[in-house]
């Protein structure tokens, strides 16, 4: 039976400070707990429901980390899922690592992307096209939310970050392409794309924040052809990323 103080604090990883204060962060439903035994991530807890331990004993039993057997209706109570009939795990916060793209690689650069969901379809997004790293503003959404982590569907295992102001960080990347997302720039289905480089997206309202845009050498655009006002942003960033590796030939 899961006790009320451990309930208690698996209740506040809900909430940034206390992720931050425990250096700890919730991992939920059956996807993402899978994927994540698969990862390098260290494991504090694992709370599972019977029948998926049953199904995934020999996994979970690797894993060599507390185990709690509970039902569906604790999962939820402690959790933030609406629905979890399969398991949850607490898990230890990573670092916050410099990051920087190598000579054959793009990586994503998110300016003020705020909305928990849209990150978390971003880093699925970055995944799907093979991009390791986002590089994030301060402002940005905590990637250690459970939103973002339960619409990762497991990519959060395969995609690194790193927070940080994001014109002092480009400003120091001399010589390097750096692509930005605009409503005006190059039709970015035409577009020749380099071997490597930076691809900025902004915040769906307001855009590339000023002090970002100096640093873009090459506006990008999606072509409008009907009368929305606007994209998702990440809908536009899978747009940009399917040109990006249809530009290189699927590299």
């Amino acid at each position: 039976m899961l006790s009320k103080s451990l309930g208690k604090y698996i209740q506040s990883l809900q909430q940034k400070k206390f992720r931050q204060e425990h250096g700890a962060f919730l991992v939920e439903g059956s996807i993402n707990v899978l994927e994540l035994c698969a990862s390098d991530y260290q494991i504090e807890l694992v709370l599972t429901t019977e029948s998926f331990y049953k199904e995934n004993a020999q996994l979970l039993d690797k894993q060599r980390v507390r185990l709690e057997m509970v039902s569906p209706d604790d999962l939820k109570r402690v959790g933030s899922l609406v629905v979890n009939e399969t398991g949850l795990a607490v898990v230890k916060t990573k670092e916050n690592r410099f990051l920087v793209a190598e000579s054959d690689e793009f990586v994503l650069v998110l300016d003020d992307i705020r909305d928990p969901g849209n990150l978390g379809t971003i880093l699925r997004i970055a995944d799907w096209y093979g991009i390791r790293k986002l590089i994030c503003s301060p402002s940005t959404a905590d990637v250690y939310n459970p939103k973002v982590i339960s619409a990762s569907k497991g990519s959060f295992t395969r995609v690194e970050w790193f927070y940080t102001p994001l014109a002092s960080y480009l400003a120091d990347l001399a010589g390097a392409a750096v692509y930005g997302a605009f409503l005006d720039g190059t039709n970015v289905h035409t577009h020749r794309f380099g071997p490597s480089g930076y691809i900025v997206m902004g915040n769906e309202a307001n855009g590339i924040s000023e002090d970002v845009e100096r640093f873009v050498s090459q506006r990008i655009t999606i072509p409008r052809f009907g009368g929305a006002e606007s994209l998702n942003v990440g809908i536009a960033t899978a747009v940009i990323c399917d040109n990006l590796r249809r530009s290189a030939g699927g590299k």
